[in-house]
């Protein structure tokens, strides 16, 4: 059976790859819109959690930045 952090390590990824998919190929959604920062925001949050799991500074790290850049992306375009 999978476990929860399993998931939500698995849904993280997900979400920050799709942000990206459709950053690269769709004309929908860039990188300033709330749409792809709120799935940058959402997937490097629940990385950071399964990172903190597995005791991985270096993705907690790496997962803290995208999230505090995402956060302040966000309130720039908000403005």
């Amino acid at each position: 059976m999978v476990s929860i952090n399993i998931i939500i390590g698995l849904l993280g990824m997900l979400l920050i790859l799709i942000a990206f998919l459709l950053d690269e190929f769709s004309k929908k959604i860039h990188h300033k819109s709330l749409y792809f920062n709120l799935l940058n925001i959402f997937g490097s949050l629940f990385l950071m959690y399964y990172a903190y799991t597995l005791n991985s500074i270096p993705f907690m790290i790496l997962n803290g930045v995208w999230f505090i850049a995402s956060i302040v992306k966000l309130y720039y375009i908000s403005k």
